[in-house]
């Protein structure tokens, strides 16, 4: 499926003429992963990889977590374009996601699962390995039965990125590009 048909939903909720927000771009020499600390009507983070084009997207309430005994809640929202890897700034608050979003952190990622991300996805159980600044190693992504929307799991695998006493959702609020926070940016 072409990516132009994938931002459909993205570009629907959005009106260009009055967000910031990017609506393209192009992909990457590897593929890059991005979490993103959006203050939106609520705190959460916004977990995306570059898969076939487009940045597949999960709304992570609580944040990810280094310890492989935590299973975090998320979302899946819709794909968004790939330049918003980079996208730093402030939603006006009467439009889709309203509130200011940094770059909490980003880096490549490689897939560890036999089959391609996509039929890891279609199946429900994607594990990648992240390389990032405050995250890195093993992390699955597991779709659970739902109703409504589409709820997964976000797990830290136990290696060498695990810490069960690092919490850098709660401790580490700034931007890796900008060293901004959420704050800096109302």
């Amino acid at each position: 499926m072409p990516s132009k048909d994938r931002l459909a939903e993205y570009r629907a909720k959005r009106d260009p003429r009055r967000t910031p927000e990017p609506s393209g771009g192009r992909g990457n020499a590897e593929p890059v992963f991005v979490v993103q600390r959006h203050d939106a009507s609520s705190l959460h983070f916004d977990f995306r990889l570059e898969i076939g084009g487009v940045l597949v997207s999960w709304s992570v309430p609580k944040g990810p977590s280094l310890n492989p005994s935590d299973r975090r809640l998320a979302v899946r929202t819709e794909d968004h374009p790939l330049d918003y890897a980079r996208f730093e700034g402030a939603i006006p608050a009467d439009e889709y996601g309203g509130g200011t979003v940094i770059v909490w952190d980003t880096g490549t990622f490689d897939v560890l699962t036999d089959e391609s991300a996509e039929q890891a996805l279609e199946a429900g159980h994607l594990k990648v390995g992240l390389h990032g600044e405050k995250l890195r190693g093993a992390f699955s992504l597991i779709r659970r039965d739902s109703s409504g929307q589409e709820q997964w799991l976000l797990i830290k695998k136990n290696d060498e990125g695990a810490d069960r006493r690092r919490k850098p959702a709660k401790t580490q609020p700034e931007s890796v590009l900008t060293g901004r926070t959420n704050r800096d940016l109302e």
